[in-house]
């Protein structure tokens, strides 16, 4: 059992997208129903907090130290030192849905999927490869909810999951041209088990997906077994987030919108973690 704490005492609706920054040495990650954008030190300091018009699905670092933010159906370029947001892109999708999980791939592009926003939802979800150019590609789709990205080690393999699937695939990744192949199912799931939210990868190459509906990170090996099942102190854990000097520190956030919780759902939590994680890259060229 991992022993995690409550980092600081923010509380979000949708807590979401933890990235490691570090540069700064602190945590950014967004409330998708805020909306907003919060930075955190590892002390669990609020050091800064920025309000957006439209929700804030997933976010990334660039080179510059800018952040690359999905905002409902578009994608832009945030600087937390102005508080300055510039358009870069816009996602070709229908009105019904909206930006969801996003994260930053080996080949320096920032890659974003879509949900479904209406209650019942349908498989119109895509995922994208969006360049500092402001190119966007549709990669894959047939989604309802794209959640879940994460990349191995050496950057060959992409973990994605349909959150209302449920289930996690697999894609043989080129870390070079960003190039997806070879889409298969890794691991199908349930309420029971966790529904797979947003992922991680550790340095081992296992992937730990937040189980929202069990209350869990779910660690599986690269052969989709599951090795691990960790209990994290809230109703709904959302994405798991390496993170500290030398990745050996967990961080995880979580939701509360919908839940009759005690105080607790919707905050960060974070622990001692006994294997580091992989780094994620950084935006090329913004």
């Amino acid at each position: 059992m991992i022993p995690f704490r409550q980092l600081g005492s923010l509380r979000s609706q949708v807590g979401e997208s933890p990235v490691w920054d570090d540069r700064r040495g602190v945590l950014f990650l967004c409330d998708i129903l805020g909306p907003a954008i919060h930075r955190v030190a590892l002390d669990g300091t609020l050091e800064g907090s920025w309000q957006f018009d439209r929700a804030v699905g997933a976010l990334g670092l660039t080179e510059s130290g800018r952040l690359v933010v999905a905002l409902g159906r578009d994608i832009a370029v945030f600087d937390p030192e102005t508080g300055e947001t510039s358009p870069l892109a816009k996602a070709p999708e229908p009105e019904t849905n909206r930006l969801n999980d996003g994260k930053v791939g080996p080949d320096g592009c920032f890659y974003v999927g879509s949900m479904d926003d209406r209650p019942s939802k349908e498989p119109l979800g895509s995922l994208y490869r969006v360049r500092a150019d402001g190119s966007v590609e549709r990669v894959a789709q047939g989604f309802k909810v794209s959640n879940g990205l994460a990349w191995s080690p050496d950057g060959r393999r992409l973990y994605h999951s349909d959150s209302r699937g449920p289930t996690i695939e697999t894609y043989t990744f080129d870390p070079v041209s960003g190039a997806l192949s070879d889409r298969r199912r890794f691991a199908d799931l349930d309420d029971a088990a966790g529904r797979p939210d947003g992922g991680a990868c550790d340095r081992e190459g296992c992937y730990w997906s937040a189980g929202v509906s069990a209350g869990v990170l779910n660690r599986f090996d690269p052969g989709g077994r599951l090795i691990d099942r960790c209990p994290v102190p809230v109703q709904a854990p959302t994405m798991p987030c390496f993170c500290g000097p030398d990745l050996r520190l967990l961080a995880v956030t979580s939701l509360r919108i919908g839940l009759d919780g005690d105080g607790a759902d919707g905050g960060i939590f974070i622990a001692e973690s006994a294997v580091a994680g992989a780094a994620v890259a950084r935006m090329k060229g913004l």
